[in-house]
């Protein structure tokens, strides 16, 4: 079967956590670093190098089958691609920011105003939508600047921490778009096997990614209290301790779900409780 491609950023914020993911998978590869192409010895895929702006794109004209991208960057471009599977990490939000001291206090005040992007299209979208008419000023980079360069009333771009806001005198004002990694498709992908075997791995990864194993001691008549606390993938295994009346209970748990239950396995009286990270997790 012909190999799929698979472009991923060449470099930036999603880079490295996207060559992980793949890594995660148990695909092997090299060069990623010098080169703008490099095969998988070990899956039937290639990996493309490519700008950010430029793999939404790639993958609708089926240069690329697939693609792991921001979603704020499909938006931009206006692509044609299938959504695929959601990925968990560059999560960040398209905001609007204005100066610490300016007079904008809602959205209907940026009527008449201008207003500095690197997203003009989902900007538009979104004063569309409320009805807003403002000057969309396109700038390629540093869009913080603008409003103390006077360049702009305003800016809309994107925010994971706000440091950079702050560093500039800028705080944050509405948010615009939600946005976080994807794995996309070109259409026409659905029934290919080598892209079933991936997406198996993919999610198998992440699911383990948000769960723990925890293995923890309790007396007998207080299991099904402890039972209860904890589901499990199927159901939790209940292993008899050399100690009579005494049973080791192990299962998985979401991390959150666990932090949150914590107390009231205790007082259910689990004691010698051990957390443990999963490499990976297969439905």
């Amino acid at each position: 079967m012909k190999n799929l491609k698979i472009a991923i950023q060449k470099s930036g914020r999603l880079n490295e956590k996207s060559v992980q993911l793949l890594k995660n998978c148990g695909l092997d590869f090299e060069n990623y670093k010098s080169s703008l192409i490099t095969t998988v010895s070990n899956f039937p895929l290639e990996i493309l190098f490519l700008r950010d702006d430029d793999i939404p794109g790639y993958v609708e004209q089926g240069i690329a089958d697939l693609g792991i991208v921001g979603e704020n960057v499909i938006d931009e471009t206006e692509s044609e691609v299938n959504y695929l599977q959601r990925l968990g990490f560059g999560k960040c939000t398209l905001k609007l920011a204005v100066q610490k001291d300016s007079d904008i206090k809602d959205l209907r005040d940026l009527n008449g105003k201008s207003i500095a992007t690197s997203y003009p299209v989902i900007l538009k979208k979104f004063l569309d939508e409320y009805r807003i008419e403002a000057d969309i000023q396109m700038i390629s980079g540093s869009v913080e600047i603008a409003p103390g360069l006077g360049l702009s009333d305003a800016i809309c771009d994107i925010v994971s921490t706000g440091g950079t806001l702050k560093n500039n005198g800028l705080k944050q004002f509405a948010d615009v778009r939600k946005s976080e990694a994807v794995l996309i498709g070109r259409p026409g992908l659905e029934d290919n096997e080598i892209l079933a075997e991936l997406l198996q791995r993919i999610q198998s990864v992440l699911m383990a990614k948000e769960t723990k194993y925890v293995v923890l001691n309790v007396e007998k008549v207080n299991l099904p209290t402890i039972t209860g606390l904890l589901h499990g993938v199927k159901s939790p295994t209940v292993v008899p301790l050399a100690e009579e009346g005494w049973v080791a209970v192990h299962t998985v748990i979401s991390e959150d779900d666990f932090w949150g239950k914590i107390n009231k396995l205790k007082s259910a009286g689990a004691q010698g409780i051990v957390v443990m990270p999963i490499e990976k997790i297969i439905m």
